[in-house]
């Protein structure tokens, strides 16, 4: 909704791969996944899917994460015993569950799809933790709202679409600087690493975020996940890549989007 405005059609998806999937196989025009929370870090799952799938990076929005407690219409407090949400959502809730020590923490595939289940099921001791707006989209009523423990609890997603595609102009106002993410391999070497982010150093290109995966099949050896902040289209940005495509045993370019 961020993105498009509240009149774009979502397609629910109980797991990461269900979503990257979902656009490969044209079932969808574009997806919304996360890659970092500020709390909890990145979601590492996405940046392995980031490799194996040919999409691009085209747009990306942070938004903050508010826990609420929701249940069905005519449920209360006292009644609850149960609590349903995903297991990040619960342990991003403890204060509020150490404070109602009657409620037990139920992990779930989703915090929306815990409100789902709680409504289809008409569960009358139980509620779920999860977004304002998924309580609007099944019909629920929040019971308490904000409870999580830090409120400075921002989730970055980023919007994927196929090559093949036209190009989006999600609808974010206020955007004027690029960032264009990356992802490459760097030979097993001393210094390896040093060398290749020195292509940015040296044209003081600032980088926003760098994350190491494991690469499947060399044990040991690792994938560099990168943000830097400017676009492709800038000459800097171009040297730049040009360089590290020098050192690099593998260089892709994920996406240039504005930020």
């Amino acid at each position: 909704m961020r993105l498009f405005g509240r009149r774009v059609a979502v397609e629910p998806c109980q797991r990461f791969d269900q979503a990257f999937a979902a656009l490969r196989d044209g079932l969808v025009d574009a997806a919304v996944i996360p890659v970092e929370n500020t709390l909890h870090g990145s979601v590492h799952e996405n940046y392995d899917h980031l490799l194996h799938f040919d999409f691009r990076i085209v747009a990306e929005v942070s938004v903050r994460i508010v826990h609420n407690l929701i249940v069905p219409p005519k449920v209360s407090l006292k009644q609850i015993r149960r609590v349903f949400s995903h297991p990040v959502a619960l342990n991003q809730c403890l204060q509020f569950l150490a404070a109602n020590p009657q409620m037990e923490r139920t992990p779930f595939y989703d915090t929306a799809g815990s409100v789902k289940m709680v409504m289809e099921e008409r569960l009358t001791d139980a509620a779920a933790i999860a977004s304002a707006v998924s309580a609007e989209i099944y019909g629920a009523r929040i019971l308490r709202r904000s409870i999580e423990d830090d409120r400075q609890n921002f989730t970055r997603f980023v919007l994927l679409r196929r090559p093949d595609q036209p190009p989006v102009a999600p609808k974010e106002p206020g955007k004027k600087n690029w960032k264009t993410s990356l992802v490459f391999t760097t030979r097993n070497q001393p210094g390896s690493l040093f060398k290749a982010l020195s292509a940015f150093a040296l044209r003081d290109i600032s980088l926003a975020k760098i994350e190491s995966r494991p690469l499947r099949g060399r044990p040991w050896e690792y994938l560099f996940y990168l943000d830097l902040l400017g676009s492709t289209e800038e000459q800097r940005v171009q040297r730049a890549l040009g360089h590290l495509e020098e050192l690099a045993d593998m260089l892709r370019v994920l996406g240039c989007y504005r930020v």
